[in-house]
């Protein structure tokens, strides 16, 4: 197209430059690549473990938290009557997971565009095998309260295995307590990724954390080197790196809020976030869209009729794409 920059506001990636402690475990970690990487890996597990106050039996590696999600569907899903229910707007890899293993998707209607949990419940049959919950949820923003959350999984047979995806949960700077249902639910799997505000998205690095005994079926079933050395190094520096978090933190509640205050300027709707995104309304999105990649910017359709879901960018990839949007509305 000719353009001299090109902005990507559409993957939900960590805008901020990679940390120097992060900069410097790549370094050294590139000086090992002739070696094959730790198949367990123990350093990044006890990391982990360390920072979550968990057993590192609880632990699942994964190549991206997208690599976990599918390893999930595998040890759940054996036949075609097997159903899995999710949201109406909910994050791609669930259908394509369900769709690949041959299993029935049961989608429950969202409830103002988050995830209706009496719906969910009501979806559940003696064929469901496996439920996907992401929260803060993908591509809508939205966020459920952890108490409606726990309520919810007190009233999920046991038999059912029930995923709460936290890729967003680092931006809600809060004293997670999810871990701790670990202790109650036995079906219960949570999965992270370091893609997000750990800043790491090239590197493709995830985990899960579960009880024991599904984390040993994950792990009969995972690739052997499913996750490179200089990923593992790179997360064990991240973990350490609190600073950088908290800037990414710092940094992404400021850049929502300066999308989300020149929406409202524009006569904008949108969808409140608690995630590194926010999805706003346009008249005609996909008119927007293609004139938004004409000047530079790439953001996402979404399935929400009439909205684009807008990755925060860096205050000046912010203040350039609002330009450029105001310009075209």
């Amino acid at each position: 197209m000719g353009l001299d920059e090109v902005v990507k506001l559409a993957s939900n990636e960590n805008p901020l430059p990679v940390s120097n402690k992060v900069r410097m475990a790549i370094e050294q970690a590139i000086t090992e690549v002739g070696r094959y990487p730790d198949g367990n890996g123990f350093e990044l597990k006890q990391s982990i473990a360390k920072y979550l106050s968990i057993s590192s039996e609880h632990i699942t590696l994964g190549n991206g938290s997208n690599d976990i999600l599918e390893l999930l569907a595998r040890i759940s899903l054996c036949h075609a009557s097997d159903e899995v229910i999710f949201s109406q707007y909910a994050f791609v890899v669930y259908p394509l997971v369900t769709k690949a293993l041959g299993a029935k998707a049961v989608i429950t209607p969202a409830n103002d565009f988050g995830h209706d949990l009496d719906a969910m419940l009501l979806a559940i049959t003696n064929k469901t095998k496996l439920i996907f919950i992401a929260n803060p949820n993908n591509p809508t923003g939205t966020l459920l309260e952890d108490a409606a959350v726990y309520a919810f999984l007190s009233k999920v047979p046991g038999s059912v295995m029930v995923v709460l995806d936290q890729a967003y949960v680092e931006y809600l700077d809060i004293n997670d307590i999810t871990i701790g249902w670990l202790q109650a639910f036995d079906n219960l799997v949570i999965t992270r990724t370091f893609s997000k505000a750990y800043g790491l998205a090239a590197l493709r690095v995830g985990y899960s954390l579960s009880s024991g005994e599904i984390a040993d079926y994950l792990n009969r079933i995972r690739q052997p080197f499913n996750v490179n050395q200089i990923a593992q190094s790179a997360a064990i520096a991240a973990l350490a790196d609190e600073n950088f978090l908290q800037e990414s933190i710092v940094s992404n509640r400021q850049g929502l809020l300066q999308l989300s205050n020149e929406f409202e300027a524009l006569g904008l709707s949108y969808i409140p976030s608690s995630a590194n995104f926010i999805a706003v309304k346009v008249d005609k999105p996909n008119m927007v869209y293609q004139a938004l990649l004409k000047k530079g910017f790439i953001v996402r359709p979404v399935e929400m009729e009439g909205y684009l879901r807008v990755s925060v960018g860096t205050k000046n990839e912010n203040k350039k794409f609002l330009i450029a949007l105001k310009s075209i509305l």
